[in-house]
């Protein structure tokens, strides 16, 4: 029988994307989070930069530490954990990490190629598409959002069977934390249903719409004192309560000014004090619901509630990249920034070059958390793996354990 050098050349790379028998299932995704198609195949030639999360150690035992330091009958209620003592705690074990460089080593990508994180809880190196389609026995493609913004991933990936323990998740994978053009919004505005959060993923505020209408009973009583009774003169200054919001998400100081005017007539013209991460800006160009309803709402009932104590606005994001959660934690913890996806998370300086595009560093650490910091933004579940949503809320966890608590808003509206 004769077969065409084509043919067996065919038939050899269909081989390559199979896993081998040693290979097993580590992330799979069933369907496209909704507004994406496929475009096209990578080519093999291109060059992507890969980062391998490792299993951390010690996770087992979080509640156990977070309890310690967090509940009023623990002894070392209170000793909250320095920055060093948690990454050494929750670094990957010798073992895990030799694993993977053998294999990676053994799969042809050289030991100068591979560089380890700072928190020492990621390896990364380039690699071509070809070799990261062998490595991990997969398909690399190109996928469109209907605003035509494109993002890298696959539908699966494999890893040996003796490796798959020691590794967290690799990126690219099967994620779709990528951050959507913020014009998406404007097309938004004409659905009052939803908002533009982190990343300009759209995220459901049905719970919004009826907060002050007359009739809702959300609003104070005209002329009502809502401070906190009982708060000391000392907690002016020794702490502010922190907010989190993304842009192009942005307060208007009238909207604020309007509510003050009508239940706390001292806190009129009283801003909140902005921490800008990776060019957070208070943005007034644009304006409407969709733009300025999520931050006046959280800024308004915020500084009212725990006035006089003053509140801190952590913005992240440019206005035309915007942000991901990630962003967000990385200006806290440098290290964390090594997990940091470029096809994913926003890249700094914006390699974009456009008006209001933000052209300092990336904001990795430096940033002091307030001891309490409220968020109101969420991603759809279905577009992110477990194992990405597992290791952002360790990350969570760790900011915990130095001292800061977390608000969520809960959804269940």
């Amino acid at each position: 029988m004769r077969i065409s050098l084509y043919t067996l050349a065919a038939l050899t790379a269909t081989t390559l994307a199979l896993p081998s028998p040693n290979h097993v299932l580590h992330e799979k995704r069933s369907r496209l989070p909704p507004g994406w198609s496929h475009h096209e195949k990578m080519q093999g030639s291109e060059v992507m930069p890969m980062r391998i999360g490792l299993t951390q150690s010690n996770l087992d035992k979080a509640d156990e530490f977070l309890t310690d330091v967090s509940h009023p009958d623990s002894p070392n209620f209170g000793k909250h954990w320095t920055h060093e003592e948690i990454a050494n705690k929750f670094a990957p074990s010798g073992e895990t990490v030799d694993a993977v460089k053998s294999w990676l080593v053994s799969s042809g990508i050289a030991p100068e190629r591979i560089s380890r994180s700072q928190s020492l809880g990621w390896l990364k190196f380039d690699a071509t598409v070809a070799e990261a389609e062998n490595l991990l026995k997969t398909e690399y493609h190109v996928y469109r959002h209907q605003t035509g913004k494109p993002h890298v991933s696959c539908s699966e990936y494999h890893v040996p069977e003796n490796v798959a323990p020691h590794v967290d998740f690799i990126t690219p994978g099967v994620s779709f934390d990528t951050k959507i053009p913020q014009a998406v919004a404007k097309k938004a505005e004409k659905r009052a249903a939803s908002t533009t959060a982190a990343a300009g993923h759209p995220v459901e505020t049905k719970a919004a719409l009826g907060i002050g209408a007359p009739s809702s009973g959300s609003l104070p009583k005209k002329g009502t004192n809502i401070n906190i009774k009982g708060l000391i003169d000392e907690l002016k200054n020794c702490n502010h309560y922190g907010i989190v919001e993304y842009t192009p998400q942005a307060y208007l100081q009238e909207d604020l000014d309007l509510f003050f005017a009508n239940f706390s007539r001292n806190q009129k013209q009283r801003t909140p004090t902005l921490q800008s991460i990776d060019g957070g800006i208070v943005q007034t160009t644009q304006q409407g619901f969709q733009f300025n309803g999520e931050s006046d709402l959280d800024l308004e009932y915020a500084m009212t509630l725990v006035n006089p104590q003053k509140v801190t606005l952590y913005q992240v994001g440019d206005p035309i990249q915007g942000a991901s959660f990630n962003d967000f934690l990385d200006a806290f913890d440098a290290s964390y920034c090594a997990g940091d996806d470029p096809f994913q998370d926003a890249t700094y300086p914006n390699p974009i070059d456009a008006p209001g595009s933000y052209q300092g560093p990336k904001d990795c650490g430096g940033f002091a958390a307030t001891k309490v910091i409220s968020t109101s933004y969420g991603y759809n579940e279905a577009d992110l793996t477990a194992a990405y949503e597992r290791r952002q809320c360790n990350e969570y966890m760790k900011l915990g354990l130095s001292g800061t608590s977390f608000l969520f808003s809960s959804g269940d509206f």
